[in-house]
């Protein structure tokens, strides 16, 4: 989805950072002299303006971000955006592919950042901790390799944004007890477009009104189905009370969709190539349907709501799980 160069990547061979490279690379005032009255009106006027110095607020530091995997697709637009955020600055690209490659050319950027791509996170960590300065390690590599990367960026007191899908909740749990223990912020987003979070809130607020629920989702491509956007969605409306669909709650009939959970919301996938990423929530109650509807059709749509993870994690001491908590 985002412009790449065509120029190859570098082969290197290093100390791996634990994580799996999944992906290809693909490039690609005015000042005023006041007049001297006297010894005591110049003495006044210094000590005021002392104080006024003292007790002027500092600047915001800016946030140094590590982009973890950053040669996958998610990690290309993460590298652009925070790049052009107010207030933050990418201090590392991390990943197994492209070592020695420029993040700036890695993400199709017109100039270059003079970030190399390393595949050594603790180095990267080691360097910004010299700097006390705030920073937070972004997550987009491989379940396997997600606790390590949070324990390594506590460590070094950076927090961490973990989207990484398929991540297991035993792991979020493992997670959640280190955060508390370190005191450390992190954010695991099953999602971070805010877009799929408002639709499901406001899935949840419709649910307690209609006993009919059907989600159909539409993908480009046949992985992950149902898509995690589908299973949250049908989590989030579970067990609040409701029971959905009972007319043909036990029906088996493969057409009727997937059942996700026990109280009878199914799911419907189609894929199609071309087709945008589109996610529907229809209710339904006696004489109206209400039908919620959200469409991806670039991963730019992720961006906002990753920018807005990464300045909201660093006032954390702890994990949360899902980006609505920032909402």
């Amino acid at each position: 989805l985002l412009p790449c160069s065509t120029t190859p990547c570098k082969d290197s061979v290093g100390v791996g950072i634990g994580t799996p490279g999944s992906s290809s690379c693909r490039h690609s005032v005015h000042h005023h002299r006041a007049r001297a009255r006297g010894p005591r009106r110049n003495a006044a006027a210094r000590v005021s303006c002392s104080a006024a110095a003292a007790q002027a607020p500092p600047s915001q530091s800016t946030i140094k971000v590590v982009i973890v995997g950053a040669t996958k697709e998610m990690g290309r637009a993460a590298i652009a955006a925070v790049s052009r955020a107010r207030g933050m600055e990418l201090a590392g690209a991390i990943d197994t592919q492209c070592i020695g490659m420029d993040a700036g050319e890695l993400s199709g950027m017109e100039e270059a950042l003079e970030i190399p791509v390393l595949n050594d996170l603790t180095m990267v960590l080691g360097s910004i901790a010299q700097t006390r300065a705030t920073g937070v390690v972004v997550d987009f590599s491989e379940p396997s390799s997600v606790y390590d990367n949070v324990k390594q960026a506590a460590a070094f007191g950076l927090s961490s944004v973990v989207y990484v899908p398929k991540i297991e909740m035993d792991t979020v749990t493992e997670l959640s007890a280190f955060c508390d223990k370190a005191s450390m912020g992190c954010l695991v987003a099953p999602t971070l477009s805010i877009g799929s979070v408002l639709l499901q809130q406001a899935a949840i607020q419709a649910s307690f009104h209609y006993n009919n629920v059907e989600i159909v989702e539409s993908r480009p491509n046949p992985s992950d189905l149902p898509s995690p956007d589908a299973i949250q969605i049908a989590n989030n409306i579970s067990d609040l009370g409701q029971i959905y669909n009972r007319q043909d709650m036990d029906s088996d009939n493969p057409a009727r969709g997937q059942v996700l959970g026990e109280d009878g919301v199914r799911v419907h996938s189609m894929v199609l190539p071309g087709l945008a990423s589109s996610t529907s929530v229809v209710l339904s109650g006696p004489g109206e349907v209400y039908t919620l509807k959200h469409d991806v059709t670039d991963i730019q749509s992720l961006m906002p709501g990753l920018i807005l993870a990464i300045r909201k994690v660093i006032r954390l001491k702890n994990l949360i799980y899902g980006l609505e908590k920032f909402l």
